[in-house]
């Protein structure tokens, strides 16, 4: 059976999904955008079952989200995915999310990248299993993502916020911090009132693996103000590991916030 080319990921919205907003914390609307990658991959044998048996997994190298409404209590969605393009090494992968009736609630572009698991280094995915992937890429005209692409982060000033070490509940099935814990530490770093309107875009950067007993020190640049005397709706966040005063450490993401 020839499968479509863009797949279809349902979610319901359960009261433990949502913040004091009503609305579905965005570090789990994540994680329902890499489960629909998920599925999308593993229908058409790139899953990371299925990879795994050859000593290969998939990477999150960038993410960008960008909601006009985020999903609420209750609430039934759907989130649709597709192959954008194949490179040497990395794909990319967009996202629509939908309300029940089919109407845009925002998007997300990704880029992915594909590691051996024993060098930890990038594979040639036009040469992986014959360049099987290019035969899910969609066509131009259904490629229907209105968002920005992926930017560039400057840092020149940002100023430590906080430290914090890593545990069990961070580490994934890679063995290394999970992406999403990386957004939900991120968002931690601001406090209540910046949530109440909710968050427009979110991009993170992923730059290095970190480990279970590392500690990530995290960084903030203000790069946009609002209204004069308010605090700035875009805020910049580097995330760098085993900072101390002999070492700058390792920057191992980079992330930035826009909030409504």
């Amino acid at each position: 059976m020839k499968l479509d080319l863009i797949d279809t990921y349902q979610i319901y919205v359960e009261p433990f999904h949502v913040d004091f907003t009503g609305r579905i914390f965005m570090g789990l609307l994540g994680n329902h955008l890499l489960n629909a990658a998920g599925n999308h991959s593993q229908k058409r044998g790139w899953g990371i079952g299925a990879l795994n048996e050859t000593r290969h997994t998939w990477v999150l190298s960038r993410l960008s989200i960008e909601m006009t409404s985020m999903p609420k209590q209750y609430q039934h969605c759907q989130v649709k995915t597709w192959v954008e393009s194949v490179m040497k090494l990395f794909t990319n992968r967009n996202f629509a999310v939908l309300d029940e009736d089919g109407n845009p609630m925002g998007y997300a572009r990704s880029v992915w990248a594909m590691i051996d698991m024993q060098t930890r280094k990038p594979c040639d995915l036009l040469s992986l299993y014959d360049g099987d992937i290019c035969n899910y890429v969609v066509p131009e005209e259904q490629n229907v993502c209105p968002i920005a692409g992926h930017g560039r982060f400057r840092f020149k000033d940002a100023q430590l916020a906080r430290t914090i070490g890593t545990y069990y509940s961070d580490v994934d099935i890679n063995g290394h911090i999970n992406s999403i814990k990386y957004i939900e530490h991120i968002l931690d770093l601001f406090p209540r009132e910046r949530f109440e309107q909710g968050i427009r875009r979110l991009e993170i950067a992923y730059k290095t693996e970190s480990y279970m007993g590392d500690s990530l020190s995290f960084y903030l640049q203000p790069v946009q103000s609002g209204e004069e005397s308010c605090e700035p709706k875009e805020i910049d966040v580097e995330v760098r590991k085993n900072v101390s005063e002999e070492s700058a450490g390792e920057v191992v993401c980079q992330a930035k916030i826009i909030f409504n």
